[in-house]
């Protein structure tokens, strides 16, 4: 779950399909032939025509509202700030969902959302979900000053709160991690290519049934290494394999291969991947999760600010693009500038967005590799509240409008 981000760019081929849980004892490597590379191909994809007819979220009886699309950005550990906002979305229990896009961190939320969301609901999406971000707590909290946070105490015997945790670790693991990374590449540093989240994947997901499942689509983004092009990967295509693809962050891990191609974090080329909504979706509406501030008040000034700001402008350059596109496309069907047998064949996208501005402003870029229990508990809860917000002010407007001004968020000068 690397701290990764990107472009777009890939089709959406295969579709969705499967049922549900438990855990995976089967081996999913490979997955099925490329969709191919580039947003052209999109296009061609029979099944993901843009001339599919087009759906507002519906508001039921019962007080539901959807089907929606979510996309999740990346961001390594942050992403637990995501498991906060899907954990308070699913538990609102008013929302549908049609498909869901993401990249790294974000295509592990999507996975983990829809392996429980077979076997149990909205509940079991919910207990999915704790369950894998508590397995990767485990994991991480044997390091460093995360067995403080595991064990409550510092080494001088204080109580070793969030706070606490962000302070000291975000510091001690850029310093390593600057070390390690400039020095050696993972094929130096892990020559047997072991990767933590493998076991964990296999444990948690059942990826045969979730291949085969069609309740809720999924597209999972990964940058391949030799073409420079975003592979997008469809419900269909969906293994072990494909997750550390799209985490995969190639300063820690060496390049995941799939059908001979080679592929690192799929941040860096869709993060997350938007396009699909276009042209495999019925619904109009998408909500965006991210994890990368967009705005910084301060220019920076140190080492460490610098990389950090760096990271945020790197990891929401595809974004800002694809939504650039998106802005471009309302006004041509807006301000009707569109031939009449066109009209019917270009969505006007509603977007609607819960933002990492203002909620993890105070987290630098190291912190994305933090994976203690506390501290993923607080990103949790961060994202919790920042869901609340969002169901206060923004989801009256679900299939009536966007409820985020996109020029003046992602495109203002």
């Amino acid at each position: 779950m690397a701290a990764g981000n990107g472009r777009s760019g890939g089709d959406g081929k295969s579709g969705g399909n499967g049922g549900p849980g438990g855990k995976a004892k089967a081996k999913a490597n490979g997955s099925s032939k490329a969709s191919g590379e580039g947003k052209a191909k999109a296009n061609g994809d029979s099944r993901a025509s843009s001339t599919r007819p087009t759906a507002n979220a519906r508001r039921q009886g019962n007080g539901k509202v959807g089907p929606i699309n979510l996309a999740l950005q990346g961001g390594g550990s942050h992403g637990a700030y995501t498991w906060g906002v899907l954990d308070r979305l699913l538990e609102d229990g008013r929302l549908e969902f049609e498909a869901i896009s993401g990249a790294s961190a974000g295509a592990m939320n999507a996975v983990a959302l829809v392996e429980g969301w077979l076997r149990g609901g909205r509940d079991g999406a919910r207990e999915s979900l704790a369950e894998f971000w508590r397995r990767i707590g485990e994991a991480g909290a044997v390091f460093g000053p995360g067995m403080a946070m595991a064990t409550g105490t510092t080494l001088t015997g204080l109580p070793a709160t969030p706070d606490w945790w962000i302070a000291q670790s975000s510091a001690l693991a850029a310093q390593w991690y600057e070390l390690l990374t400039r020095s050696f590449s993972p094929y130096q540093l892990n020559p047997g290519n072991f990767h933590p989240l493998r076991r964990l994947l296999e444990d948690c997901i059942d990826f045969e049934r979730l291949r085969a499942q069609t309740q809720i689509r999924l597209f999972v983004s990964a940058s391949n290494v030799r073409t420079g092009h975003v592979r997008l990967f469809d419900t269909r295509e969906l293994s072990v394999e494909v997750l550390l693809a799209s985490s995969c962050l190639p300063t820690v891990f060496q390049a995941v291969e799939i059908d001979g191609q080679a592929y690192w974090d799929g941040g860096y080329l869709a993060d997350p991947a938007i396009f699909p909504f276009f042209y495999a979706c019925r619904s109009r509406d998408v909500l965006l999760v991210m994890i990368n501030p967009l705005a910084h008040a301060e220019v920076p000034r140190t080492p460490t600010e610098i990389l950090d700001r760096l990271n945020e402008i790197s990891f929401n350059a595809s974004l800002i693009a694809e939504m650039r596109a998106i802005a471009f496309a309302q006004r041509l069907v807006r301000e009707d500038w569109l031939v009449p047998e066109r009209r019917g064949q270009l969505k006007d996208m509603l977007i609607h967005a819960v933002l990492a501005d203002g909620v993890l402003s105070d987290l630098g870029a190291a912190s994305k590799f933090l994976t203690a229990p506390a501290f993923l508990n607080d990103l949790r809860e961060r994202g919790r509240r920042a869901a609340e917000r969002w169901l206060a002010d923004a989801f009256g407007q679900l299939g009536k409008r966007s409820s985020i001004d996109i020029r003046h968020l992602f495109l203002a000068q």
